[in-house]
């Protein structure tokens, strides 16, 4: 059954609003990193009162902000990866290496977010001090994070799947 090229359009127009969602949510939690750190600044040299809370605040952030951030770069197809093999095999075997390698990424997505969903459950009951949330926030950015690298990689694959044999076909020379 062949996949139409609108379809595949429509899958990455959504992967990219994803991605684009990502990186915007990775954003706004850098800007209230930098902000919070100036009320640090602020409140221990001008007031002369320490905000405690800012720490414990910038190590949930810091997760928010690497693993949305890494999600994004999943989709965005800039993760680290040693491409000097695959680019010099034929056509029909870069793609199966690709298809290979985001199977592989899709799996380690699965694994982070079941893991993740381990870790998160284990702290849910703990609450963060200075912040009083669970330590399970803390964790959560790791379950988003695994579930969007399934989500991008997965999706991704199945898609170099589905459309191979035409890659196939067009490198032998043959049409459609």
């Amino acid at each position: 059954m062949p996949v139409h090229a609108s379809t595949v359009a429509r899958v990455e127009g959504v992967l990219a609003r994803v991605s684009a969602a990502c990186i915007f949510l990775a954003s706004c939690a850098l800007v209230v990193l930098i902000v919070s750190f100036g009320w640090l600044v602020f409140g221990r040299y001008v007031l002369n009162v320490t905000p405690t809370w800012v720490e414990q605040l910038a190590l949930v952030l810091m997760g928010y902000i690497a693993f949305l951030g890494a999600a994004a770069g999943i989709y965005e197809d800039n993760h680290l990866g040693v491409t000097m093999f695959r680019d010099a095999l034929p056509e029909p075997g870069r793609q199966a290496v690709m298809i290979a390698v985001e199977l592989a990424l899709a799996g380690f997505g699965a694994v982070m977010f079941l893991a993740g969903i381990d870790l998160m459950r284990f702290g849910w009951d703990t609450l963060l001090p200075m912040l009083n949330v669970p330590e399970g926030i803390r964790t959560l950015s790791e379950v988003c994070c695994g579930g969007l690298i399934v989500l991008f990689a997965g999706t991704r694959a199945i898609l170099r799947i589905v459309t191979f044999p035409r890659y196939v076909s067009a490198v032998a020379g043959e049409e459609r």
